[in-house]
């Protein structure tokens, strides 16, 4: 007798989220942010999952129209799956727009961005992107992990910002990864070092707890470090991205990446809080 397959499995599952963390209750202020710094780096979410953290507003009594709000961030290529941290009412509130609920977690101050002569020449064409207010980076591993993005609100950097996990991620043997990384593929190497053998494609993405090595053109997104380890290191052998991350500090690269390391062998590091650029030897 032929065994039949079932229709379905579930099993728990590590996916990369964005947390969009809310601080006021003015939510028409809130639209207004959103549209207008994702009008700067329109493509940035790519329609990936959002959960909307509302810790910070959970005792304030008031309680967001969620489909209201969903339906706006849907118009910005923001797709809202859920909350987190909100008060009991909030949550039922959620549940009755169809959102799930996530479990709350701490957050760490950002870490800054900054540029410094050596690394960005005056007339580079990869000016550092400007801040978006509220998002953090995070990975959780119940039913779904987070991955969320922190920006402060009054400098002209951009931070990732990972969370903080009370101990270190358990490190794995590294990922060897040989085929091309195409455009809309995502990599995530847990509580491991990623290298890749290929060429990495515009749109696609790279994650890391550890090191990341790519020997070929690398012309996507690249994340180390994911879980916060600042001593993470980025290896190109072609440097073309589009963002480059470390332990929470990040860089978008809209009109090309600076001409001292563009198309050439580089690394990538922080050096307490600022995300240094150098060039290897080819």
């Amino acid at each position: 007798m032929i065994r039949e397959e079932p229709a379905f499995k579930i099993k728990n599952a590590n996916f990369p989220l964005f947390v969009v963390h809310i601080h006021t209750t003015d939510f028409d202020k809130l639209k207004s942010e959103l549209g207008k710094r994702l009008t700067q780096t329109p493509d940035f979410f790519s329609n990936a999952p959002i959960v909307l953290g509302l810790a910070a507003i959970a005792d304030s009594g008031c309680t967001p129209d969620f489909s209201e709000l969903v339906s706006f961030m849907l118009g910005l290529g923001m797709r809202v799956a859920g909350v987190a941290g909100g008060s009991p009412e909030q949550c039922e509130a959620a549940v009755q727009a169809g959102l799930g609920l996530f479990p709350d977690t701490p957050t760490r101050p950002a870490p800054q961005i900054s540029a410094t002569p050596d690394e960005l020449p005056p007339q580079s064409n990869a000016p550092l992107q400007p801040e978006l207010p509220g998002f953090e980076t995070q990975s959780e591993k119940p039913a779904a992990s987070t991955e969320s993005e922190k920006v402060s609100p009054d400098d002209n950097n951009k931070t990732i910002q990972p969370d903080s996990p009370s101990t270190e991620p358990h490190f794995r043997p590294t990922m060897v990864i040989d085929k091309p990384v195409r455009t809309g593929q995502r990599i995530y190497a847990e509580g491991a070092d990623l290298v890749v053998l290929a060429i990495v494609n515009a749109g696609a993405e790279l994650i890391a707890d550890g090191d990341i090595h790519i020997y070929a053109p690398m012309r996507g997104r690249a994340i180390a470090g994911a879980h916060g380890n600042q001593n993470a290191r980025i290896f190109v052998q072609r440097l073309e991205a589009e963002l480059i991350s470390i332990a929470g500090c990040f860089q978008v690269f809209e009109n090309g990446v600076p001409e001292n390391v563009r198309g050439k062998p580089a690394q990538v590091h922080l050096d307490g809080s600022r995300l240094i650029f150098q060039s290897l030897p080819g």
